[in-house]
């Protein structure tokens, strides 16, 4: 299951950290910018709530660690979550098979440099065309990083051939848009 708080701006950051708890309150405040904070405690209690939800989880979740570092959560392998944040967005997803999310907020204009290094020259192609160059952009870079999230590994040096990689021809994907515009976010599966 998917879930997403687009209102991370207007959450109260002393009501959050009272209901996350030490350690992960911990973490927030290593955030210098309020914002950040708020992101970062967002996202953990969309995986709060989710956990109630789909499994009636009501115990704090505690993590270990990937050879990459991946989090898991310690007492429910079986369990499989990814968690992503952008400005003022906080995502998260739960499954019962490994699962890698991202959320880029789609910015006005796409550095080429950036499209360039990234994406393979079909790609650069494909969002040159489009009929909306910035959104085809992020669409695609949040399949790759929800590509690399799944699977644990990372970010590598083979951004641009990505997702020509068996594995990922082999991936499912789903990306969503917001109504506005304003936000793209990919699930890989």
């Amino acid at each position: 299951m998917i879930y997403l708080d687009t209102c991370v701006e207007g959450m109260d950051l002393i009501a959050a950290l009272e209901q996350v708890g030490d350690w992960r309150g911990e973490v927030a405040l290593r955030y210098v910018k309020d914002d950040d904070r708020r992101l970062s405690l967002s996202v953990y209690m969309l995986l709060q709530n989710a956990l109630e939800r789909e499994y009636g989880i009501t115990v704090r979740p505690e993590f270990d660690f990937g050879p990459h570092g991946k989090p898991f959560l310690r007492d429910y392998p079986n369990i499989h979550f990814n968690l992503s944040h952008c400005r003022g967005a906080a995502l998260c997803v739960v499954s019962d098979a490994p699962v890698g999310c991202d959320i880029e907020r789609v910015e006005a204009k796409v550095d080429m440099d950036v499209c360039r290094y990234c994406c393979n020259e079909n790609e650069v192609e494909a969002i040159l065309r489009s009929g909306n160059p910035q959104l085809a952009f992020f669409t695609l870079w949040t399949r790759k990083e929800a590509f690399l999230k799944y699977t644990g590994e990372g970010l590598t040096d083979n951004l641009p051939g990505l997702l020509l990689t068996p594995e990922a021809v082999s991936a499912r994907f789903e990306t969503y848009t917001a109504e506005d515009g304003a936000l793209v976010y990919t699930v890989c599966r």
